[in-house]
């Protein structure tokens, strides 16, 4: 398999858009046995380009120079069209947080990820930089 950066920034948030909702839907099941209706519901509102573009917010200030990177390239991409529900500078965050979700997947950064997951969930930073 190619090395991780060598992918596309949106080939990246392909692949980070299914990690993300992947633990989006797990903490879901495990916070209550809701109906499935109201799981697909709430987790519509958690994987939204709005929803992550807050969500990555709180997690920026503790992303490495390497993730970083990441996160920016996905940001900046052009995927050609944006929902039209959505605003153009979410669309590009929530991107942007796909690519790295992505990125570390395919890195086998699965404790990386779970740790900027668990700030994202828990709303709020940590001072440290690892996870």
């Amino acid at each position: 398999m190619p090395s991780p950066s060598s992918y596309s920034p949106l080939a990246l948030a392909f692949l980070g858009d299914t990690v993300f909702d992947l633990l989006v839907r797990k903490e879901l099941l495990g916070s209550a046995n809701r109906p499935v209706k109201d799981l697909h519901n709430l987790a519509a509102s958690k994987v939204c380009a709005a929803a992550q573009a807050a969500a990555v917010k709180k997690i920026l200030p503790l992303l490495d120079d390497e993730e970083a990177e990441v996160f920016k390239r996905g940001r900046n991409a052009h995927p050609g069209s944006v929902p039209k529900n959505q605003s153009v500078s979410d669309y590009h965050y929530a991107t942007g947080l796909e690519a790295l979700f992505g990125w570390l997947y395919l890195s086998g950064n699965t404790g990386r990820i779970q740790y900027l997951y668990n700030i994202i969930a828990q709303g709020g930073e940590e001072n440290e930089k690892t996870g």
